[in-house]
């Protein structure tokens, strides 16, 4: 969290340490304890990088690109699916039978958002802003990252206003239920 750069550098970042973890839940043994553990750190991250999206990069597409409405609809219904995904992953154990089949249906869903994001709509984001444009929207997604919810809250809006406003109580609930719990973010 809080790479450095212009947005698309920051959400790319993102992306690889997304795609690491994935690797580091498979290289656990079925049923062992790790991997809840790693889904954990997962969540967190997936959580803070969406609302990121949420609050600044899909509003951002909407404003610069052609076609951006459907293009960010589009990203916001990936973000609900595995936002779901997520939620019904929360509450199940290593061992749970349908712990393993979950895991691999998020790698899915979210392997395909990711390639799809870096090959159709950065480059699109990238023509259609300047440089600076796209520093100053680096700067804000890493500050909603900063405050984001660190567990899923599929019910919780993902567009502007509502999300800017909600997001950070949220996030603040989060943080406090994972110091009493000790799950680690």
């Amino acid at each position: 969290m809080g790479h450095g750069g212009n947005v698309i550098a920051e959400l790319t970042v993102d992306h690889h340490e997304v795609d690491e973890l994935f690797i580091r839940i498979e290289a656990q043994p079925a049923r062992d304890t790790r991997r809840r553990e790693l889904v954990d750190e997962l969540t967190v991250e997936l959580v803070r990088h969406s609302v990121a999206e949420e609050q600044y990069l899909y509003p951002a597409v909407r404003e610069h690109v052609d076609g951006g409405d459907a293009l960010a609809d589009k990203e916001l219904e990936d973000h609900a699916e595995a936002e779901r995904l997520l939620k019904d992953l929360e509450g199940r154990d290593a061992d749970d039978d349908q712990f393993d089949t979950l895991v691999a249906k998020l790698k899915s869903e979210v392997t395909e958002h990711i390639r799809d994001e870096e090959a159709r709509l950065f480059p699109l984001l990238a023509a259609a802003c300047t440089p600076q444009e796209l520093e100053e929207l680096g700067d804000k997604v890493r500050k909603a990252k900063k405050t984001a919810p660190t567990r899923p809250h599929p019910s919780v809006p993902t567009t502007p206003p509502s999300n800017k406003i909600l997001g950070p109580g949220v996030g603040l609930v989060d943080r406090a239920r994972d110091l009493l719990t000790g799950r680690k973010h």
